[in-house]
Formats: structure tokens, sequence, C-alpha cells
């Protein structure tokens, strides 16, 4: 294993040092918490006969006893949602496991679980960003009865992981463990899915061709298969060491998934504070471990939601990221996968490559890792080179391969498919932005062309059912900051401007707004802050003016003589008389608490 990294060694200074302060208070209201609130010791006879008036004779029974230590269960399960739906099982096979070894385990509460994927294009995507936060604030729910001795996370997807995570960290004192479902078994090929969507989008076939495609894409339990925010979710997880090893990418609905599944309930059991290897949450997820995050989303092309998730993740800890450790990390972490949108193949070719073990390995062998972490398996991350088996009915963990099963998906440091992680943060009088590079080709990398303004994705695509966007430009989409709208993902538009590339025009799309984990060929710089609401120059930019967009260096510019831009009026938003339904009006307080999306996106300070 190779020394760590010069430059991933500053970095993680660089934090600590910028965290010193928030830090230490986090920590010292975490250890102050524990002594003060230890689980059910506060709590009177009558508190204790409410908690467990439902449970089970012999779990009541332990219950009233001081010693047998209880895991809180927190939940995303709902079968409509493919992802979650296989979680229905888990509460009981946790359980059992619990009972197995003396203890208790209860449902705590359940957060909801929404998909970007069904509310893509409509005014439910508004609800989307701070879904996460509704989540935070659902686990800290769930775990306010003081019952629990230590927490298992059920949770995949875009908000659901960083909410839970968010949550929970308000309770750094306990122990905790992410427990995830797994990917839905391949469909269709993804390069044929992206064909036939840019085909509808060009008018080429009709609804039911793309609603056949669609269906072969999305066609059974588990977490959609593409590389996108919820995939993003686990490796992130278990990179930090929050999930046991290799539990990622396994199936739901094997029998290896479910032994995953009990052993996360006695491994929950040994790290209480009653237990041998005492972890507390608040004290795992650190600045290294956040690092090792970040180099685990650059190393495989990871979705550009968790420029704000880590952020927000990272805040709840008492540990200030910025965009500039995320660049900085990108320059030197090459990249090490391709999975679509990155590549053809989906997370069960990664898997079935080496998956996890084989990544963590190669990056701890490049000092790209933080080794010496403190993750829920135990100390350091070495760990995590090993993957899980089934032998004579065990789970038991073996060494992972010491090469990739396919190196058109996964590939070593002595290959890799890019020398940096992919992600620019882009800069100029636009302000900051990110860019995910790795799917889009070098020579779309440099656009400079007239900007289109909107102010909608309806109007984007209104002009080009119009014909209007037959052409080179850059569409300028504002008003889609967290601010403004809840910062919905913009995938409706990708299709389109996909097509227009494929025509040959030169296209990039600049926006305040989201494009996360599915951000694939377009060029386009996403989350640019300050936001046109708060009066970000996104608001300066009028129809014609040339934009300029260099990824390469990181710059972007609109091409306006100095005087006439200081000169402008900033625009502003014309009110939507829909805006206060489908429950948008509900979260009008969390739109005007929102921080930037380099802060995160939240509304917790």
């Amino acid at each position: 294993m190779a020394d760590l990294h010069p430059r991933l060694a500053a970095v993680t200074e660089r934090i600590r040092d910028r965290s010193r302060v928030s830090r230490a208070a986090y920590l010292d209201r975490m250890r102050r918490a524990a002594e003060a609130c230890p689980p059910r010791a506060g709590l009177s006879c009558a508190n204790l006969a409410h908690a467990f008036a439902a449970a089970p004779a012999a779990d009541k029974l332990r219950l009233r006893g001081n010693g047998t230590a209880n895991i809180g269960i927190v939940t995303s399960y709902n079968d409509m949602l493919s992802a979650h739906q296989p979680f229905e099982r888990f509460p009981a096979i946790i359980k059992e496991a619990a009972r197995a070894a003396g203890a208790v385990a209860q449902v705590a509460g359940g957060v909801p679980a929404m998909c970007d994927g069904v509310t893509q294009g409509n005014p439910g995507m508004e609800l989307s960003l701070f879904s996460r936060d509704a989540i935070a604030m659902g686990t800290a729910v769930a775990l306010s009865h003081n019952m629990f001795d230590a927490a298992l996370l059920l949770g995949v997807c875009d908000k659901i992981v960083p909410g839970l995570v968010i949550g929970a960290l308000g309770f750094g004192h306990l122990p905790v463990i992410l427990v995830p479902a797994g990917p839905m078994p391949s469909g269709i090929a993804n390069a044929e899915k992206s064909r036939i969507r840019q085909d509808f989008a060009a008018g080429r076939v009709g609804r039911d061709a793309l609603l056949e495609v669609e269906t072969k894409s999305y066609h059974g339990a588990g977490t959609c298969t593409f590389y996108g925010t919820a995939n993003s979710n686990q490796l992130l997880m278990e990179v930090m060491g929050l999930h046991l090893p290799g539990a990622a990418f396994v199936p739901p609905g094997t029998a290896l998934r479910d032994a995953l599944t009990a052993e996360a309930a006695r491994r929950a059991l040994q790290i209480t504070s009653g237990g041998h290897s005492y972890t507390p949450v608040g004290e795992l997820v650190d600045e290294c471990a956040v690092v090792n995050g970040i180099v685990g989303l650059m190393a495989t092309g990871g979705s550009t939601n968790h420029t704000m998730h880590l952020v927000a993740i990272a805040r709840a800890a008492g540990i200030a990221v910025t965009w500039d450790d995320f660049d900085d990390i990108s320059a030197i972490t090459p990249l090490l996968a391709r999975i679509y949108p990155n590549g053809p193949a989906d997370v069960n070719h990664f898997h079935a490559a080496g998956g996890m073990a084989f990544l963590i390995g190669e990056l701890l062998d490049a000092g790209l890792l933080h080794p010496d972490v403190t993750t829920v398996a135990g100390p350091g991350l070495a760990r995590y080179r090993q993957e899980p088996v089934l032998q004579d009915g065990g789970l038991l963990w073996r060494d992972g391969p010491g090469s990739s099963g396919d190196p058109a998906v996964l590939t070593g440091l002595a290959a890799p498919f890019a020398p940096d992680g992919g992600l620019r943060l882009i800069r100029g009088n636009l302000g900051r932005g990110v860019m995910k590079i790795s799917a889009v080709r070098p020579e779309h990398r440099l656009v400079e062309a007239p900007a289109l303004v909107f102010d909608s994705q309806d109007a984007v695509v209104a002009a080009h059912k119009a014909g209007a966007l037959r052409r080179d430009f850059v569409a300028v989409l504002r008003f889609q900051g967290p601010r403004a709208n809840g910062m919905p993902e913009l995938h409706r538009l990708t299709p389109i401007l996909g097509a227009l590339m494929d025509e040959g025009h030169k296209v990039a799309l600049l926006t305040d707004g989201r494009m996360s984990g599915a951000s694939g060929k377009v060029p386009a710089v996403i989350h640019l802050s300050p936001e046109a609401l708060g009066g970000g120059p996104l608001g300066l930019v009028r129809d014609g003016d040339i934009i300029r967009l260099d990824a390469g260096q990181g710059h972007l510019e609109a091409l306006v003589p100095e005087a006439e831009w200081q000169a402008r009026a900033v625009a502003t938003l014309s009110p939507d008389p829909l805006s206060g339904s489908l429950g948008r009006s509900l979260f009008t307080r969390f739109r005007a608490a929102a921080l930037t999306a380099e802060e995160g996106a939240g509304i917790f300070d």
C-alpha cells in the first residue's frame, strides 16, 4: 500500500483546518448527549410501557430489563418504487437476527421515498431536493424516543440516503449502519434506451415505442441499474465505511442479500456502547471519511448531486467542504469505471467485474484513500478489499479479485480510462458551477455560441417543437435554483439537446438547476451559484449574448463588454399561478431558508 497522495493529504488538512471549530463543537455536543441520554435510562415506567406495548411477549420481557440492546430500524419502504419495495422483508430478517443474539429490534419509523424518475419534468420534482431535509427530520423523529442503542437505516435512492445520514448525525452518539437493497437485473442495453429516447424527442418514434423500451429498462424490484445518484449513494456509503463490506450491489431477493441484512443487525449489536467495539456514527463520519467519499465519486464518474449531498452530510457532522476540494481531488483521481451514462455498462456489470473490492483495493494501493479510518466493520478500510460470499450456509468474506473481470467496465491504476475524475469546478463572470465531463467527448468540451434564455423547461421544449433550436446555441435556463423552485432535475432536456448535438450543432446548457447522476453527453454547467433568484449573474444574460464554455480550463464567460454587463438589471421571475399547488406550498419555508448549492442547498445551519 502506497503512502497517502500528498495532494490528498493537503486537501484533507485544509478541510480539517477549515472545520476545526465546528467539528469540535459537533463532537462535544454528541459526547454530551451520550453521557446525558443513555438509551432508555431516562424513560419513566409509563414511557417504557408505551414503547413496548405492542411488542411480542419475549421482546417486551427483554426491554423491561436494563441489559438488552435495542436496534431502531428507520425504513424508506414503499411498494410503488422498485428500489424500496425489497425493504418490505428486511425488518423481519433484522428482528430475527437480533432475537437470536438475545436483543431486540423495532421499526422506529418510516421516511418518505420519492423517485426523480417518476417526477422528472413534472411539478413533483420541485419537492425532490427538499425531500432530503424532510427525510433527515423524519429520521430524527424516528430516533427521538431514546429507545435505541443503534440504528439500521434502510434506504437507497437519491435524497433518501443523504437524508437518513444527515438525520442520524443528529444522533451522532449512536452506532449506525446503512442497509441497501441492491440493483434490479439488467434490462435493455443502455445505448438502445438512449437512442430511442432521442428518436422520440426528434419525432421519429411514437410514445408506444418509447414506453416499451422504458418498460424493458425498469422492469423489476431493485435500484435502477444506471450509475445515477442512487447507485452513487451505495458506492459512497461503502467507501465511507457505513456499509458492511461488499454490500452495495448484491441483488435483492437473494440468499446473500438476506445474509448481509441479518449480519448488519448482528454487527450493529457489537458496535453499541455496550458492545466490544463502540462506533458512534458522529465519530466515524470524519474528515478522512468524507474525503474518501469524494475520491470514490471521482474514480467512478458518479453523480453531480453529491457536490451538494456530500457537502450537506459533512456539514451535519461539523465539517466544511467546498467545490474547490472536489475539484482538487478530481484532478488527482483517475477514472477507473465506465458505467452508464459514462459508458454502456450498468452497475451489475461493474459488480461482476470486481466491483467495490477491486476498486477500493486499487485506490488504497495508489495512496488515494485514507486507510486508517473507522468503519462499521472495524478499524481500517482494508477490510473493504474483501467481498461477501455464502459457504456451507454461512456468510464469510474472501479477498476480492486482483484483476478486473472486464477491463472495459472496471480498470486498474495501470490503465485508467482518464487521468482525472471527470468533475470540473467551472467559474467566471456567470458564477461558480460544476460540470461532469467524464461522459462528454473532448470535442464537445469547448463551446462558443449565442445564448438562448429560458425560465422553464417547458419553454425549452416549446422552442424545440417550434423548430427554433436547430442551430448552435447555449441554453441558459435560469430560476431553477433551490430558492426559486426547489432545484428540480432537468433531464427532460437531455434527449432534446443530445439529438441536436447528433445533428451537428454545438450545444451547451447553463443552469442554476440540476442534472445529477444521469448527466450525459451534453456539456452542462449546473448548480450555478449564486442562483438567478438571489441576484446571480445568470439573470444578466440576454438572448444573443456570446457565451464561451471551456470545460478543460474550467472557465465560463459571457463575452459582453464590462460596462454593458455592469449596467444591466437582473431579470425577475414571473409568478407561476400554479406554484402553490400539488404540495409545493408546503415547502415555501424550505425554499426561503435554502442555502446555496455549494453549501449543500439545505435548510439546516
